[in-house]
């Protein structure tokens, strides 16, 4: 009877023990909140999850693909994913990002903010890349006047693209001898058959499509720079100047100058300190594996990723993992 007792204390007090005690928590699992599946920001936020799959032993993570319906783009979908906690990270273009953030732009009217958003690191620039037939006449920025061009569907990447640049030259569409409004599939073909003798892209690069335009279709890529150019990035903090390597494409060995948005990478504020540090260190301590995942990430560098269109207020977390690095 002594022994039935001494033994039902001894297990009531090994299970108060357990029950005290956290068990062996398994690796936390985080979502990012990417694009449409296909798209470069699917395909962005793919890479950097197998990344962490790979090498962040504490983490686990899996994809969000944005269901767009009326939102205007991938970004403002990821950025409402993350604000309300469905997605822990997000892939957001820098201008979407600014808007959110300040209340300008496209959201300006819109009630309510995001301001959960915080900033994590940058990625990748998109540029801001014109391409002309090479018997168009158009070897710079300024003999885009008086062309045939493509200026790309309303509110798409491009259209947003040829906005800034008239903006920037105070060009209106009545400076061009015509104008089509196609969407990036039909104006290859337009293109090609001389129809329209530049088109512009906002994209990543190198890209396929311009890789056949260039090879099949006697394409160049122009410049986008100037004092124009340069004032309008002054002044849209989500801007930024930008080169497209030489021979990123066949046939073209010089530097194209140019300018464009960043892919940033954000959270919320109300994801913890802790995995936040253990993602942003899982990325930058692993940053050799990730350039070789996408051709996008091939020229990644930590100095540019933790200040280039980063308009939220910085992670804690993300923070302390600079400070520690002394990359803030």
């Amino acid at each position: 009877m002594i022994l039935n007792k001494a033994l039902l204390i001894i297990w009531t007090l090994v299970a108060a023990i357990l029950l005290s005690t956290p068990s062996v928590r398994a690796a936390d699992e985080i979502t990012i909140g990417a694009g449409e599946e296909g798209g470069s920001y699917y395909e962005f936020g793919r890479s950097i999850c197998r990344l962490i799959d790979r090498k962040a032993k504490s983490l686990s993570c899996s994809l969000l693909p944005s269901t767009r319906g009326d939102a205007p783009d991938d970004s403002l979908v990821n950025l409402i994913n993350v604000n309300t906690n469905a997605a822990e990270i997000g892939l957001a273009r820098s201008d979407w990002h600014h808007f959110v953030v300040t209340g300008t732009g496209p959201v300006k009217y819109v009630s309510g903010n995001l301001d959960g958003i915080r900033s994590l690191f940058s990625i990748h620039v998109q540029p801001v890349t014109l391409i002309v037939r090479s018997d168009a006449g158009i070897g710079k920025l300024d003999d885009l006047k008086g062309k045939r061009v493509n200026i790309g569907r309303a509110y798409s990447d491009d259209r947003k693209s040829v906005e800034l640049v008239l903006g920037a030259k105070n060009w209106t569409l009545k400076d061009f001898l015509l104008v089509d409004e196609l969407s990036q599939a039909d104006q290859r073909l337009a293109f090609c058959h001389d129809r329209v003798q530049a088109m512009f892209y906002m994209g990543s690069h190198p890209d396929p499509s311009i890789s056949k335009t260039v090879k099949l279709c006697n394409a160049t890529l122009v410049n986008v720079s100037g004092a124009a150019i340069d004032k309008i990035v002054a002044a849209k903090p989500y801007l930024t100047h930008t080169t497209i390597a030489g021979g990123t494409y066949a046939g073209i060995s010089e530097p194209v100058k140019t300018f464009g948005s960043t892919v940033t990478v954000v959270s919320s504020v109300d994801v913890s300190e802790e995995l936040v540090y253990a993602f942003v260190k899982g990325v930058f301590e692993n940053l050799p594996a990730l350039k070789k995942s996408h051709s996008a990430f091939k020229d990644l560098d930590p100095a540019k990723m933790v200040q280039t269109g980063l308009t939220a207020p910085y992670h804690i977390g993300a923070m302390r993992y600079f400070r520690e690095k002394g990359l803030r």
